[in-house]
């Protein structure tokens, strides 16, 4: 698992390491969506001048992996502007060789210290995932895992089964955050806000395992990964801890 932090409870003062820097850029992020979740929202940087200050180049704070969701702009709930974010955003936050290598580049080319991997509320890739776990699991009929005897073992096959199922469907939806939804299942969880947690968490272990630039990063300091996730009801990001 990669590294993930909780949330600070003070900014720090200094920046010197590239652990403090990451630890400031979650401080700012989050005070800006208790902001925005207050109706206290600043939209700072939005002007003219910040604009035309960035046609030279930009320097954001931190990447933000999030799902494409139109209720989940990160700018927005974090009360960010112009500049502050390098955004990634697709379906259910998945991941692909494109979202790495974008990842990548905040990182080797912008010197970003912190990623934050921001599930959120009523996700509808995680309840199509789900749906599509349930269909599957109405084909086990020819599953040799009926051929052991019942227990922990034939549990075990089941869930074999059912992953080498998720990894054949041709929808990435269903193959990558239905692989989440079935490792929540498998430890007992069963409520959608648990599986939109659980693929957070799956997403963050895919990342740090399936980039070396990312997991270099990780191993020597230079990076931190937070996971989150947007609950739509009051506005607030809760900060996951795995």
């Amino acid at each position: 698992m990669s590294e993930a932090f909780s949330e600070p409870t003070e900014p720090f003062e200094s920046h010197d390491t590239p652990e403090a820097k990451a630890n400031a850029a979650w401080s700012r992020l989050l005070q800006g969506n208790r902001r925005f979740a207050s109706g206290a929202a600043e939209h700072p940087w939005q002007d003219r001048e910040t604009r035309e200050r960035l046609l030279d180049g930009q320097h954001p704070d931190a990447a933000v992996l999030s799902c494409s969701d139109s209720r989940v702009p990160p700018e927005i709930i974090f009360d960010q502007g112009l500049g502050d974010l390098f955004d990634i955003r697709t379906a259910g936050e998945v991941l692909d060789d494109a979202v790495i290598a974008s990842l990548e580049y905040a990182v080797e080319h912008l010197g970003v210290s912190l990623i934050v991997v921001l599930g959120h509320e009523g996700c509808g890739a995680v309840k199509a995932a789900v749906d599509g776990v349930a269909e599957l699991a109405t084909r086990f009929d020819d599953c040799d895992c009926f051929d052991v005897p019942e227990g922990a073992a034939r549990d075990e096959a089941h869930a074999d089964h059912l992953e080498a199922m998720l990894a054949a469907q041709d929808s990435p939806i269903v193959r990558e955050v239905g692989a989440s939804v079935a490792q929540a299942m498998d430890a007992d969880l069963e409520d959608s806000a648990d599986f939109e947690r659980a693929h957070v968490a799956r997403t963050i272990e895919l990342l740090a395992d399936g980039s070396e630039v990312i997991s270099l990063a990780l191993a020597e300091g230079r990076l931190m990964i937070a996971g989150a996730r947007y609950v739509m009801h009051d506005g607030l990001v809760e900060v996951l801890s795995f």
